[in-house]
């Protein structure tokens, strides 16, 4: 059970949940393309795509920064390219790059609409176009988009920041309707989810420090992908799974690791009691 030589293609890479992930795969000694806009440092959001490249180095993979504006085409095209040219394929794909605006629609102004469905929708669409054909070349190849539960029976769910939602519900739909697609060539097509909240640079953006005590850390939702890459592509796909669900699964019972030092973790291990079934070998 190892990503050793597998060629990882993750957007939004240069910070948060996607950096998690590739440090994740590079302990292994995977190859990480860091595909993302960030080159030069962000006033409010740290990290780019150069020392997220230098950490999955440290961490002992090989790292292609690509600085990739996914809501264009030739970029995307350019950028898978330089990817295949460099590694000699792509084995799996991690859709995680993602606008997060989460106001009510009266807050919501049109090219903010645009911008979600820009990136979340279209962007991850493109993406997995043009990754498709080296995917099905790989060995177990595997699409993960960090997206969540189809919560068609949860009204309340969109309540706040529909426009957010609808976007993000959106990539559920497509991860859905690729699997079927797909489904002949063996690329595995799954979601994947925090029950609770992440700890990024963006959600403190969002809901500054004092919200950290009620989040966990991005490296839950790496080690979860990490055992979702495990799983045959041809039998695993079509599924959305939430982090604390393929970790219970995979055998993990505590999640204190997870949890900041001012966090509350005796309170959210609760979690681990509730399953929602979704998660099945």
């Amino acid at each position: 059970m190892s990503l050793r030589d597998k060629t990882l293609f993750i957007t939004g890479a240069s910070r948060g949940i996607g950096l998690a992930i590739g440090l994740r795969a590079a302990r292994d000694g995977a190859n990480v393309v860091i595909a993302a806009k960030t080159e030069t440092p962000h006033p409010k959001l740290p990290g780019t795509i150069h020392t997220a490249a230098q950490e999955v180095e440290k961490a002992g993979g090989r790292a292609l920064p690509i600085a990739m504006d996914l809501r264009h085409e030739e970029q995307v095209e350019a950028a898978v390219e330089k990817a295949v040219a460099t590694f000699g394929g792509i084995d799996i794909l991690v859709n995680n790059a993602s606008v997060m605006y989460r106001e009510g629609t009266m807050q919501t102004a049109a090219k903010r609409f645009d911008l979600l469905f820009d990136v979340n929708v279209r962007g991850t669409y493109l993406v997995t176009q043009q990754c498709i054909p080296h995917l099905r070349r790989a060995a177990n190849p595997h699409v993960l988009t960090i997206a969540p539960l189809l919560m068609l029976d949860e009204p309340g769910k969109y309540a706040g920041f529909p426009a957010y939602m609808v976007s993000k519900f959106n990539m559920s739909l497509l991860t859905m309707a690729f699997a079927e697609e797909f489904a002949a060539d063996g690329i595995a097509f799954n979601a994947l989810w925090p029950r609770l909240a992440i700890w990024t640079a963006a959600h403190r953006a969002v809901r500054g420090d004092a919200a950290r005590t009620r989040t966990r850390k991005p490296e839950i939702m790496a080690d979860a992908a990490w055992h979702i890459f495990q799983q045959d592509a041809r039998t695993f796909t079509g599924r959305f799974t939430l982090d604390d669900d393929v970790l219970r699964d995979a055998g993990v019972v505590d999640l204190t690791p997870y949890y900041f030092d001012d966090g509350n973790p005796a309170e959210m291990n609760k979690s681990l009691q509730v399953s929602h079934g979704l998660y099945t070998v």
